[in-house]
């Protein structure tokens, strides 16, 4: 099935990128642009990505290197707001006296 018709990319592409790069280096994280690239292309439109995310997701070897898992909760755990300081903006910090 065509997944990208501005490109011409098969749901089969996209498998055997995700295939390949996984294969090449079990630790990367794999994204669109990086399939992309391994294919050669560049994205045009952008009415293609949902259905090549759906197409990448349903790779079983997409999955994110067990070493990453859980990362992004590790780092703000305990924080509501992002690591920034309280009062960023300029409408909620105190005025000076």
């Amino acid at each position: 099935m065509i997944v990208c018709h501005c490109n011409t990319i098969s749901d089969h592409d996209i498998r055997a990128a995700v295939d390949w790069m996984r294969a090449a280096d079990p630790d990367t994280v794999i994204t669109p642009g990086k399939i992309y690239r391994a294919l050669g292309k560049r994205a045009d439109c952008g009415g293609c990505l949902p259905l090549f995310l759906d197409t990448m997701r349903s790779c079983d070897s997409l999955g994110v290197p067990m070493q990453l898992r859980g990362l992004r909760r590790a780092t703000t755990q305990g924080s509501d707001h992002e690591g920034r300081h309280e009062g960023h903006r300029l409408s909620q910090q105190r005025p000076a006296q």
